[in-house]
This record gives structure tokens, sequence and C-alpha cells, in this order.
């Protein structure tokens, strides 16, 4: 056919394919605004308060009240997506229709939980933290918030499980689409979330919010590569329990 055939020009004027729709908002930004103040708020306020609910009420009445504090934050983000028209599903992503789609999520986490421990134990020497008196000073800090009995352990387990819950759902499955959102970018998205989530967990010391900021752009990457929180939610709540029991058969 020749370059001046009506057909070979209209096909040369022939309009593009379609590109992929850009992300939506979770929930309005306000809404994000709000959460951001709480979780720096709470952060603010953990270390004192931890340790005196440890002392006062005793290990588990902090693991149920950090269970219900969780959750809270999660229906409060379903409120707000709501707003949006945005669903559970749409922060989780990924399905299992089949028994092979779990054990896939199953493997990925597995995989993920190795990778990850061995860049945080990397880390960890980079950072120092793996001198005598760092060691000394984490056990100091988080060393009263692990179970001790058969009881506590149990708690700690259904709160590990939460925490991969809901924590995957906050910083990953919302505050990651809402920065992704905001910058047009996923990388941005994964470090700003993965900043606020190692300030979230600020009661856990200075140097340790590095460490568990990296952790928190690990699950983002993960996130993003699988386009699920499935693998994260798994592996999160692996870690936290491996975390509990480890330390209880140790005392």
């Amino acid at each position: 056919m020749s370059a001046d055939h009506p057909l070979a020009a209209e096909n040369l004027h022939a309009a593009p394919a379609p590109s992929q729709s850009p992300p939506t908002a979770v929930a309005p930004a306000w809404h994000t605004i709000l959460f951001l103040v709480v979780i720096f708020a709470f952060a603010a306020a953990s270390a004192h308060s931890q340790h005196q609910i440890l002392e006062s009420h005793g290990r588990i009445a902090a693991y149920l009240l950090t269970m219900a504090w969780e959750y809270a934050l999660v229906g409060y983000i379903l409120w707000g997506a709501r707003r949006k028209g945005a669903r559970l599903q749409d922060m989780v992503g990924g399905k299992w229709n089949r028994p092979e789609d779990f054990l896939l999520d199953v493997a990925v986490a597995f995989g993920f939980w190795i990778v990850a421990a061995a860049v945080l134990a990397g880390l960890s020497f980079a950072l120092g933290l793996a001198s005598a008196s760092q060691v000394a000073e984490a056990k100091k800090q988080l060393g009263p918030m692990l179970p001790r009995t058969g009881m506590e352990l149990g708690v700690w387990i259904a709160l590990s499980a939460t925490a991969g819950l809901c924590e995957e759902i906050m910083f990953r499955g919302y505050l990651q689409k809402q920065f992704r959102v905001a910058t047009r970018s996923t990388a941005a998205a994964i470090v700003m979330q993965a900043i606020v989530f190692g300030i979230a967990h600020a009661y856990q010391g200075g140097r340790r919010i590095v460490l568990i900021g990296v952790y928190g752009a690990l699950f983002g990457i993960l996130a993003a590569w699988r386009k699920s929180l499935r693998p994260g939610m798994i592996g999160h709540a692996l870690q936290d329990s491996f975390s509990g029991v480890a330390f209880r058969l140790l005392k």
C-alpha cells in the first residue's frame, strides 16, 4: 500500500491507545492531614504512656489498648474512604481465588521476611545498634513490653495479627496511595509513608526510628510490586509474633 493511499493516511492519524488512568485518592486531603496529626501526636506521647500503662495495668491491658487503638484508626480510614467511594478491597488489593493464590502470598511473605531480616541486620551494624550498649538499651526500652507468661503470649500473637492487618492498611494501603496521588511518584510515596511509619514507632528509641523507617520502606516496595497488601500483612504478623515467641522461649 502506497503512503498516499487513503487508508494509509487514516492509519497515520489514528488515535493513540488510551493510557492507564492515574491513581485516585482514597480519602479527602483534609482526612489525611488529620490522620497525620493524630499519628504524630500519639508518637510524641507514646514513649511515656506505654510505660505508664505497663506499670499501672500490666502487659495484657497495654496489648488490648494498642489493638483497640489500631482498629479505631482503621475505622477512621474506612470512614474517610467512604466519602470517596473507596472500599477496603481497593486498599488491600489482590485476591485469593484459589488455594494456590494464598500459598503464593505465604511464600512471598517468607521470602520477604528473609530479605528484610538481612537488610535490617546490616543496617543495625551500620547504625551501631548491634553494639553491647545499644543492645542493652534496646532491652531496657523494649523488654518490659514483651510477653512473659503463656496468657500474655497468646494476646501478643493477637496483637501481632492486628498490627499486620491494621498497620499495613494504615501505612501502605492508605498513606502510600494518598502520597502517590499527591506526588505522582511511587518512590516518593514509599519514602514518605516509611518516614511516618518510623516516627509512629518513636517509642522504640531514636536511632531505631531509622531502622523501622527502612523496614516500612521495604513493606512499601513489596506492596507496590505485588499490588497487594496481603504478603506484607502475613510477613508483618509473622515477624511481630516471632519476636514475642522468641523472647518468651529465651526467658
